[in-house]
This record gives structure tokens, C-alpha cells and sequence, in this order.
């Protein structure tokens, strides 16, 4: 069954405004570029040299330097994602995420994904959306495929999605599935999260989606996230692996990198992760920038609730878990 592209909650409209486009910033110099460039024209840092430039739709922001250090990253990324069975050919598989996976190989992540926007879409997006009539300027952080960029450009919002990605299986490049489904194509950029290429204060929500765990440090990522915030502004962290003790983080990333090694010949550490959350962690990263941390539970079925009280009866780690945390930062 093919789930519907249109919004249970908004009708596509063609009155709604266009799309604004962001005042860019240099990720390699951090200077603000001139706004005088239109769509399909690079972007030309005049204090450093580097320019944005666009190719098949997609804006690239990864500095020469930056583009070798993710190389390797990308390349095994990709290629374990390949292996795994991500993507299709078609739109179809495209335009039933989250809820549904075609193919069937990777069933109970998207199960997990699509009651995580399910309970998104019910519980926390309307009291955000009752701040913005006109629809939000969202940051889609690790945007992937861009199928929550998709159902977020179908409540009316206007997306730019982010990632390292930009092959037309698993990256930024599968979103021409989604684009003509729109009135208005959303943006997209090949871009590190922690050099954003973005001028600051220009988004209403910031989210990201099974990605804040890829940071190599959490608090230069948020900072970086809470530069593009215009205030008041919402961030939002979702499906990124959750345990109650470090040690229980620590022993999952070990677990992690050996099984990478004995399936595809490497360890999945060629650039350091951080990989999971802590209580202690959202402590710290609510201390440092001010923010308060607002967590719900989406419901993932009864097997999943009992996976924490069987590792215990088994004596093995804590298993993770997901949630859906929020913070309204008002300055």
C-alpha cells in the first residue's frame, strides 16, 4: 500500500508564499556572501575564494578541505547503505517513507521512523505550528533521501535540507522523486553540520532526523544549529540512539564497530561520532547553551517496550532506545 503525498492535517496551496532564499555564509571562511547571485549562479566568497555552486539541483557547500576529510566517511557510508538495500529505482518506495518500506529490507528502522513523525506530526508539530501561519523556515539536518524534507514542505513549510550525501539512491539527489509532488521544489545543499552554509537567525525549526548522533561534538554542532535559529526557534532531536549509562553507549559502539569489520571489512570509525546520547549529555548541552529539553516517548509497539526488561532477565547491556526531544529557545 502507497500512503498519500498529501497532508492529513494541510492542503497543498498554491497561494502559499514562495520560498525564500537563505542569505548564505561561507563554510570555509564564515563570511557572509553577497545576496545579489540568483538561483543557478555560484555563490563567490570574495574574502576567501571559495564559491557555492550548483549542480542537478543541489547547492555544493563542502570546502576542497572539507570534501577530503568526509571523503572516506562518505564512500564507506554509502557503500554499507548500498549493501543494506537502501533505495529504489522508482518513486514509489520514495513516496510511502516513512511509513512503509517497499523493499522490505529494512522494515523495522522505517517502522520505528514512521511512528516517530507520526507522533512528530500529532503531538508536537501543531503546537509549533500555531506560532507560524504562514508555514516555518525548516533546517533538516542530515536530511538523507530528504523524506521528511517532502512531508514537511506538504504541511506548508518551507524545507532546506542538509547532508554529506548526494547520490539519487540514499542522498540528497533521491528528492527528485519528491519534487514533483510540491508546488515549490525545496532546497538542497551538500553541507557538514558543523559548518553550516547559512548566515545566521533565517530558520523556525531546526531538526534533526536519526542524525545528531553523527556529530563529532555536540556542543560545536549545536552551536552551529542555534547561529541559523531565528528566536524564538525550535530544535529537535529524533531517533538518535538513547542510554541510561555511558558504559552501556560505550559497549554498543564497540559491538558496532566489530560487527562493520566481520560484515564489510572496516570499522565505521574513519571520522569520530559521538554515536549516542546520554542523560548526562543533554545535562551538559542544556547547561552550556540555556536551553530546556522537553523528551517524549512515541510508542513503538510492545516487543520494543520490552527489549530494556529482557536484557536484564538476560544479563546484557541496556539496549537504546528513541525519543523525540524539543527545545524552544526564546533567546
Amino acid at each position: 500500500m502507497i500512503h498519500s503525498t498529501k497532508s492529513p492535517n494541510k492542503k497543498l496551496a498554491p497561494e502559499a508564499p514562495a520560498a525564500v532564499w537563505p542569505r548564505l555564509q561561507c563554510p570555509a571562511c564564515q563570511q557572509q556572501l553577497p545576496g545579489s547571485a540568483s538561483v543557478g549562479q555560484p555563490y563567490l566568497c570574495f574574502a576567501c575564494g571559495f564559491s557555492i555552486s550548483g549542480n542537478a539541483g543541489i547547492w555544493r557547500a563542502l570546502s576542497p578541505d572539507r570534501e577530503g576529510y568526509f571523503r572516506q566517511f562518505v564512500e564507506q557510508y554509502a557503500a554499507v547503505r548500498a549493501k543494506e538495500g537502501r533505495g529504489s529505482t522508482g518513486p514509489d518506495y520514495y513516496l510511502a517513507l516513512p511509513f512503509e518500506d517497499l523493499t522490505g529490507n529494512n522494515s523495522w528502522q522505517w517502522r520505528i521512523r514512521g511512528r516517530t513523525f507520526r507522533y512528530l506530526e500529532k503531538h508536537l508539530l501543531p503546537k509549533i505550528e500555531r506560532a507560524y501561519p504562514n508555514g516555518c523556515d525548516v533546517l533538516d539536518i542530515g536530511a538523507g533521501n530528504c523524506w521528511l524534507s517532502f512531508r514537511m514542505a506538504l504541511r506548508g513549510h518551507r524545507p532546506a535540507a542538509v547532508d554529506l550525501l548526494d547520490n539519487e539512491s540514499d542522498g540528497l539527489g533521491a528528492a527528485k522523486h519528491y519534487l514533483n509532488q510540491l508546488p515549490r521544489p525545496f532546497l538542497r545543499f551538500q553541507a557538514e553540520m558543523d559548518r553550516l552554509p547559512f548566515a545566521e537567525g533565517q530558520f523556525d525549526i531546526v531538526i534533526f532526523n536519526a542524525s545528531f548522533h553523527y556529530s563529532a561534538d555536540y556542543e560545536r554542532t549545536l552551536a552551529e544549529a542555534l547561529r541559523c535559529l531565528r528566536r524564538p526557534g525550535n530544535v529537535i532531536i529524533a531517533d538518535s540512539a538513547f542510554y541510561r549509562r555511558e558504559e552501556s553507549g560505550r559497549a554498543m559502539l564497540e559491538e558496532k564497530r566489530a560487527l562493520f569489520e566481520r560484515q564489510f571489512g572496516f570499522r565505521s570509525d574513519s571520522i569520530p561520532s559521538c554515536e549516542y546520547l546520554t542523560p548526562q549529555t543533554l545535562d551538559h548541552l542544556a547547561k552550556r547553551f540555556a536551553v530546556q529539553w522537553k523528551l517524549f516517548k512515541p510508542w513503538y509497539g510492545t516487543d520494543w517496550a520490552l527489549r530494556p526488561l529482557k536484557a536484564r532477565l538476560a544479563r546484557r547491556r541496556e539496549p537504546s532506545r528513541f525519543y523525540l526531544l524539543w527545545a524552544l529557545v526564546a533567546s
